[in-house]
């Protein structure tokens, strides 16, 4: 009988840590949609402790990320929005001391088309690749170069989802929403929890 009980405070203590980070996340969103109908930008901050506090939902990411999760914060030559996004998004993410429980690093590449992100994110082990604006035209092309890879795909512009981003963040209807392509999530070796997956407007 004992380990009964000890099962069970070991069960009802994962529901309560699940239900605080749901919670913790909820919050945030909320955040995001008070400062999108307020016509503001979303701060970059935000976005990178959503971003953050995501990860800790990937099943897969411990694994992938090892003793340092490496975080790829790609932007495109010549264009400012996209440079700009890219160095507050590091500048933002090494404020936070651990991603998904992990030490980590964001390192700035340019972008020399999707083949070569593809060769980039193998050569490099990144965990995570996070893209600014500017990419549009270039989505469909990343998406089947890193189909296969054990990456996590991210972006601050929600369009790139519907095309194979795994993850994005929009507010849908005046709610916010996480936006998850779970198809390519699958493709790419990201196992998003379910109380996630709850919360987010499914791709496929």
């Amino acid at each position: 009988m004992p380990v009964v009980h000890r099962a069970c405070g070991r069960r009802r203590s994962f529901a309560v840590r699940a239900g605080a980070r749901v919670a913790t996340l909820l919050a945030l969103l909320m955040v995001a949609e008070l400062v999108r109908a307020d016509d503001q930008v979303v701060p970059i901050q935000l976005e990178a402790q959503l971003f953050a506090k995501v990860l800790t939902y990937d099943k897969s990411f411990p694994e992938r990320a090892g003793q340092l999760a490496r975080v790829l914060l790609v932007m495109k030559k010549d264009h400012a929005d996209s440079a700009r996004v890219a160095s507050q998004m590091q500048a933002a993410l090494r404020s936070i001391a651990h991603i998904g429980g992990i030490p980590h690093e964001e390192i700035v590449v340019t972008f020399a088309g999707a083949v070569a992100l593809g060769d980039l994110v193998k050569a490099s082990s990144a965990a995570a690749v996070f893209f600014g604006p500017g990419f549009d035209d270039d989505v469909d092309a990343i998406t089947k170069a890193l189909d296969g890879h054990d990456v996590l795909t991210a972006g601050s512009v929600p369009e790139y989802v519907p095309h194979g981003i795994v993850l994005g963040f929009d507010v849908v209807s005046g709610s916010p929403k996480l936006l998850v392509h779970l198809t390519q999530a699958k493709r790419q070796h990201v196992s998003l929890r379910a109380d996630l997956l709850r919360l987010a407007r499914i791709f496929e």
